[in-house]
């Protein structure tokens, strides 16, 4: 067997599209015949790519390995055609999930201005930890970017060797709370937890896996009397405005997204958050992952020095 180009295309295809039969689908050709091609290629090296079950395919140890370098592949390949013959971009493939933070759509609109071709297709998903880190084991996403303090750190790390993850650390940063601009907290210099008492907490839910561990927000284990969960970052913004709510983060905030209407005021604790990136360590990082990790990188070492907006 030959391995060519297009046998490349049809692994990488079945890994974004999560199953043979829609990538045969997507692809144009018969479920048979990809299958049939996948078998080849796996008696060629001598190695099972992926492992059946009845949900479907997932990458084996060996396929993440071959995806990586089926991926450099493909980019070196396309760079060339585009250099030499079509004259015009390929395609940019790319995809990342995140907590919700400001700072990471900063990079991801820097990484689409200064690298996107003239066709991609990126998708930024504001995830839930749990997701964040099946996504990457996954491969749904290249990247993941999550926190890790003295509370969760012993359960994340322990979660991410055995899914064979690696974390990056970006910054470190004390604790601020997010309210809005109006709210009396506003205006001081510090705030206490005693302070917080009659405003209502936000937090975003992690669904059926809303494990202390796996919250966005440190602290969540004291208690407090009004609490409200939230899915998505336009609702805790709308609720810190409406409601005087305030939530937990790094104190990071784009004020070129999101204008001038939340500010950040340091909380008294005794507390750090660690913020990094994710990867699967079997993986080599494509092209447009390093692209986007070095915009996050710079936008993480210009804000996170000053823990308040950019």
């Amino acid at each position: 067997m030959k391995m060519t180009l297009v046998k490349l295309r049809y692994i990488v295809a079945i890994v974004e599209y999560g199953s043979i039969s829609l990538a045969a689908e997507r692809l144009f050709i018969s479920q048979p015949s990809l299958s049939a091609t996948v078998r080849e290629i796996e008696s060629e090296i001598g190695a099972e790519l992926f492992l059946r079950s009845n949900k479907g395919v997932t990458l084996s140890p060996e396929g993440l390995e071959f995806l990586g370098y089926a991926r450099q592949v493909l980019e070196q390949a396309d760079m060339l055609e585009r250099h030499y013959f079509e004259k015009k971009s390929a395609r940019g493939r790319f995809s990342v999930s995140t907590q919700h933070y400001a700072f990471v759509v900063n990079a991801f609109v820097n990484f689409i201005k200064k690298h996107g071709s003239d066709e991609y297709e990126y998708t930024l998903r504001d995830a839930k930890t749990y997701e964040i880190l099946e996504d990457v084991r996954t491969l749904n996403s290249e990247i993941g970017v999550l926190y890790i303090n003295d509370f969760n750190e012993k359960v994340i790390m322990h979660q991410l060797r055995e899914y064979g993850l690696t974390f990056h650390a970006l910054f470190t940063a004390a604790p601020h709370i997010f309210v809005s601009s109006r709210n009396p907290l506003a205006g001081k210099e510090r705030v206490s937890l005693d302070d917080l008492e009659e405003y209502p907490r936000l937090s975003f839910e992690q669904g059926e896996y809303n494990s202390f561990y796996y919250s966005e927000e440190i602290l969540s284990v004291l208690p407090h009397k009004r609490k409200i969960w939230v899915s998505d970052r336009a609702t805790i913004f709308n609720l810190m405005i409406g409601l005087n709510g305030y939530t937990v983060s790094t104190g990071i905030i784009s004020a070129e997204l999101n204008g001038g209407d939340i500010v950040a005021v340091p909380l008294d604790v005794d507390e750090k958050i660690t913020v990094g990136w994710i990867a699967h360590k079997r993986v080599l990082l494509g092209r447009q992952a390093g692209q986007f990790v070095s915009e996050l990188t710079e936008i993480a070492q210009k804000a996170a020095p000053r823990g308040k907006e950019e």
